[in-house]
């Protein structure tokens, strides 16, 4: 992927660009009455009936494209997908084209977002066909906007495809460091055991199983002076075995994904630094490597956490909540105005709701109403997940104050965030992604692999919550 293909063509390009008229299946009489015979004849002659998806390049005097047509379907037919725009580019010749249909303001950004979505591949280990039509920015979006989400959806999905070989702790690290040198932030980190002597001890405890060179560590990473102050936490487990309660083979087959959350945390700071938002961004990410060696953390043992709550560990592949809460408790200790975090952290929310959506938690009425508008806006899609209260005693095994598994199966995803949230400090506006950050099959402008979540419905969201 080239960061040009991710981009728009400027508006001054348009008069080489081809028109594209975006067709609605029971718009297509309307429309080639519109046209010459010629065109209304080469449509019909086509079969091109402006279902879903279809393409059709029209040609014109001498034979070379004119126009170029992408089916619209119906209101039925879009319901069931996004970006239907973006999933008909590469069907298209290689060259411009510029948007020659109205559509309303929120589809037309939609739309031109997932135009650039549909640009990106995965090239690090071998060279990926990409389609080569490009789009003019069309009149009336936001460009540097939209191509700004489009490099950190690129940034998400580069750091979740990358393979554990390949993307363990310290290579976590190094592309945060190069994300905050791009942008001016500062950046700290914490490794090894210097983590149990800056008091973390659960995030050390995790991680202690891995090779020296895949040391666990906590990532911190600060950006802006003025403004709200806005803390993201990311789940960096960047392989996950299972550690002592081992994985079977198919489970751990996608543990690359398992540092999900902080990909989408970087990809979302990139998209706030570009544009420049008026606040106080913090990262921290816990990335770890849950492994199994002579020293890895065991069942039955407890834990002792920054905040000073114990954990008795009944199930070591519930790994991902012992980091964050290190995580959350240090994030805690500065009373950020907005706390969140993103993590792959249960199977249960994807029973709950599948691949396609990023369930959310939260108290916080208005966050959560800017939060499911904003993701509806921007194709984004989100759902709020309760935080039960009566499910307390569910995570309270007696012998500690909390447990990290526990058993019975209902309501994982409730349990886990209910973790989550007795290290987000007492006076926390917190909320809490569980996201998949995966596509299974691929989909228009979503290739199989890494995705990001909820982080285009949190950018578009910030301003309301925050006030900016």
């Amino acid at each position: 992927m080239t960061a040009d293909m991710m981009s728009f063509l400027p508006a001054d390009a348009a008069g080489d660009a081809l028109p594209l008229h975006l067709v609605e299946a029971d718009g297509l009489e309307a429309f080639v009455e519109g046209q010459p015979d010629s065109v209304a004849a080469w449509v019909r002659a086509n079969g091109f009936a402006g279902g879903l998806g279809q393409v059709l390049m029209v040609p014109g005097e001498g034979g070379a494209p004119a126009m170029a047509l992408v089916g619209y379907g119906d209101a039925t037919a879009r319901a069931r997908g996004r970006f239907w725009l973006g999933g008909a580019a590469p069907k298209l010749p290689a060259g411009a084209y510029r948007l020659a249909t109205d559509l309303p303001h929120e589809t037309l950004e939609a739309e031109a977002t997932g135009w650039l979505f549909s640009a990106y591949t995965f090239e690090r280990y071998r060279a990926q066909p990409a389609h080569g039509a490009r789009l003019v920015a069309p009149e009336g979006v936001d460009a540097a906007r939209i191509e700004a989400i489009a490099a950190g959806e690129a940034l998400a999905r580069d750091l979740i495809n990358t393979p554990a070989s390949d993307m363990g702790p310290a290579e976590l690290e190094a592309a945060a460091r190069a994300l905050a040198e791009a942008h001016g932030a500062t950046i700290a980190v914490t490794t090894g055991a210097e983590l149990l002597e800056q008091n973390f001890p659960m995030l050390h405890t995790v991680g202690r199983a891995a090779t020296e060179a895949r040391a666990p560590r906590l990532i911190d990473i600060r950006w802006g002076d003025d403004g709200p102050a806005l803390t993201l936490v990311g789940k960096g487990v960047c392989f996950d075995t299972g550690g002592l309660n081992l994985k079977g083979g198919a489970s751990m087959g996608l543990m690359k994904k398992d540092m999900g959350g902080a990909a989408n945390v970087l990809g979302l700071a990139k998209i706030l630094m570009a544009r420049g938002m008026p606040l106080r961004l913090r990262v921290l990410i816990p990335a770890v490597e849950n492994a199994v060696a002579g020293d890895a953390f065991r069942p039955q043992d407890i834990l002792t956490a920054r905040n000073g709550l114990t954990v008795e560990i009944n199930n070591t592949d519930a790994e991902g909540r012992l980091v964050l809460a290190d995580a959350l408790a240090f994030g805690a200790e500065e009373n950020p105005d907005l706390m969140i975090s993103f993590a792959t952290l249960t199977g249960a929310a994807r029973v709950a709701v599948g691949p396609d959506i990023a369930p959310f938690f939260t108290d916080d009425v208005n966050v959560a109403s800017a939060l499911g508008s904003a993701g509806a806006v921007v194709a984004d899609p989100v759902w709020r997940m309760p935080f039960h209260e009566p499910y307390e005693t569910m995570i309270e095994p007696g012998i500690a104050d909390l447990d990290n598994a526990p058993k019975g199966g209902f309501a994982g995803a409730i349990t886990a965030a209910l973790f989550l949230r007795r290290f987000a400090g007492p006076r926390a506006r917190y909320t809490h992604f569980d996201i998949y950050g995966w596509v299974p099959a691929a989909q228009p402008a979503r290739p199989k692999g890494g995705a990001g979540q909820g982080i285009r419905a949190l950018h578009a969201a910030l301003p309301g919550i925050l006030g900016l």
